[in-house]
């Protein structure tokens, strides 16, 4: 059975994608989102949580994630994420997170967690970082500027165990109502 038009074409685009991935030898690919079976899945966890109305979520789109939706204010709220589901990543050999990013201009944060608790809550490990409305750009982060933190109250620690990380996250939450939209190429490890 021969493929169709279509599949030949999706097939090549896909293919394309992947040879347009971390191109440094110093960078160890996390996620290029080609669909492979060592991809996590990814899901939205807004500020619904707590009553907040802000809506957000993930999409995989020709190979990139795509992070999007609106920030609201109303009831307390002010926060939309995504999350890996499915993986685990040691980070032990690494200093830095480095993904390629296209924004909107507003500030983001990644999120990485471990199975360290505080008082039987999941504590995050976050950074900031700031894009540039409708440009590509490459985000160098050290795993050492990651702070603790529950529910976005900030904690003394216990440190990020970077060999321990179980999820992958992107959040925004810079107290400004309206769209967002960020658009990850890849996420790598240096």
């Amino acid at each position: 059975m021969r493929p169709t038009p279509f599949a030949a074409i999706a097939l090549l685009c896909s293919l394309a994608a992947a040879a347009a991935k971390p191109p440094e030898p110093d960078l160890r690919p996390l996620m290029n989102f080609d669909g492979s079976p060592q991809e996590p899945r990814w899901v939205a966890v807004n500020d619904g949580v707590m009553g907040g109305r802000s809506s957000g979520g993930p999409a995989v789109v020709d190979g990139r994630l795509e992070f999007r939706g609106t920030l609201s204010l109303a009831n307390n709220g002010g926060f939309s994420s995504v999350r890996s589901v499915g993986r685990d990543f040691d980070l032990s050999e690494a200093s830095h997170v480095v993904l390629r990013v296209r924004g909107d201009g507003r500030r983001y944060q990644l999120r990485l967690a471990t199975d360290a608790r505080y008082r039987g809550m999941p504590i995050s490990y976050g950074v900031e970082f700031d894009t540039t409305a409708g440009e590509w750009t490459r985000v160098r982060l050290p795993l050492a500027a990651l702070r603790p933190t529950v529910r976005g109250d900030a904690l003394p620690g216990p440190p990020l165990d970077p060999a321990r990380v179980r999820e992958i996250g992107l959040l925004i939450a810079d107290r400004r109502e309206g769209p967002f939209a960020l658009v990850v190429d890849w996420i790598a490890a240096e």
